[in-house]
């Protein structure tokens, strides 16, 4: 066996290359479930080739830190394959994620269709190398593959287990260490031998010609990542659980701002729009009731009064509606919300903290920042130590909903538990 060893410069980049790459491609899915089908596609797809591309840019980052005593080139046609195998296995994924039901057997899929993505790509590469041959040991071969399956499946489960920036943030660790981690778990058992039978001649890249392939698909992987992360981190002021929401609409804030009373006993009911005077309002301190509801988003101008027996949500360029008894549970989704009517998931124009305004009732309790359940359709609860969690059985697409701390008194309450 050759002798083998790694740049050290070369190794860290491959792991900010998986890094970058992974964020970028999370980031784009992040609130897509709310765009029509087209721009959706649109979207899985270039998450897609960031993700895919991501996983094949530092594959071969790394490979250009190896170290052999001899020269060894690659197949061009071999190298194209490995990349679009990555994003296509991705791509894959990420359509079952935002085209069909999200259900845990769903995610614990796509999370393996991913893994086999990742390995598949890694030893598509390596076949790929000339005048020098890889040898793969039988445990470090099913190792590599037992790891990226499974990394896989963990990442996708803290990617979609809740669509909040946090689980973007976390699964973009969780997802850009897997690659990094599956690499060099299969290079531990992977060892060199010169092949006399290769041949310089054909289409083959050299490690020159490789590095500025590589050096552009990650210029272009950091000018993305640069992109969606300014555009992907809440603006300004934005308050910390906005995160899962959504953020307040301008309208809505500027409509709350004029509509702050001029006299204690305007609290008790909302003033008629255009009545209070920016001059006359008094000035608002910390102590202040209003500087509290000022936190939250403020409702939209629409009738309040009772709560609407009909939800909106958009399908095909029109506005359809539902019977608010039958919809389940209502999931933020960016500024949008997800309504889940049996085995579907359904596109709602509201806010999740719109929704909760409307749907203002026994009824309808916030479970957590990011949902908004219809107790009627509970079918289970189960107490934990810090927190609960809501079974939704008969909704399939569903399953269940975890109940954070801070909700659980007002869910049980509403439960009778």
């Amino acid at each position: 066996m050759l002798e083998q060893s790694y740049v050290l410069a070369l190794v860290i980049a491959s792991l900010a290359v998986s890094l970058m790459g992974s964020f970028t491609g999370l980031s784009l899915t992040y609130g897509i479930n709310a765009l029509p089908g087209a721009q959706r596609k649109l979207s899985v797809a270039m998450a897609a080739i960031a993700l895919g591309g991501g996983i094949w840019s530092m594959h071969f980052v790394a490979m250009l830190g190896l170290e052999l005593p001899v020269l060894f080139y690659y197949d061009a046609l071999t190298t194209l394959i490995s990349a679009l195998v990555a994003i296509l296995m991705v791509g894959i994924a990420l359509l079952l994620m935002h085209f069909r039901a999200r259900t845990p057997r769903g995610i614990t899929a796509a999370g393996a269709i991913v893994g086999l993505g990742i390995a598949a790509m890694h030893y598509l590469g390596m076949s790929g190398m000339q005048l020098c041959r890889p040898v793969y040991s039988p445990v470090g071969f099913t190792l590599a593959w037992g790891a990226s399956i499974g990394l896989g499946i963990v990442s996708f489960h803290v990617i979609y287990g809740a669509r909040s920036r946090r689980n973007v943030f976390f699964g973009t660790l969780c997802l850009g260490l897997s690659v990094f981690a599956v690499h060099f778990i299969a290079m531990g058992g992977t060892g060199f031998l010169p092949d006399a039978s290769g041949s310089p001649e054909g289409p083959l890249l050299d490690n020159a010609t490789l590095a500025m392939v590589v050096t552009l698909a990650a210029f272009v992987i950091c000018g993305a990542f640069l992109l969606t992360g300014v555009t992907f981190l809440p603006s300004g002021g934005a308050a910390a659980g906005e995160e899962a929401r959504g953020a307040p609409d301008v309208r809505s804030v500027a409509a709350a701002s004029a509509k702050l009373p001029q006299s204690p006993a305007a609290l008790s009911g909302p003033s008629p729009e255009g009545t209070a005077s920016p001059l006359a309002a008094p000035p608002v301190s910390a102590h202040h009731p209003e500087a509290a509801a000022m936190a939250e988003p403020a409702r939209p101008p629409g009738p309040r009064q009772g709560s609407p027996s009909l939800i909106p949500y958009e399908k095909d360029g029109r506005t359809i509606f539902v019977e608010r008894a039958k919809v389940a549970a209502l999931r933020a989704e960016g500024h949008y919300t997800i309504l889940y009517v049996g085995g579907q998931e359904l596109f709602c124009p509201w806010s999740i903290s719109e929704a909760e305004a409307r749907l203002a009732d026994p009824g309808f309790v916030r479970a957590h920042r990011s949902y908004l359940i219809n107790v009627s359709h509970v079918t289970g609860f189960e107490r934990h130590k810090d927190n609960g969690i809501c079974f939704f059985e008969k909704t399939v697409s569903l399953g269940k909903v975890t109940v954070s701390r801070s909700r659980l008194p007002a869910v049980r309450d509403a439960l009778g538990v």
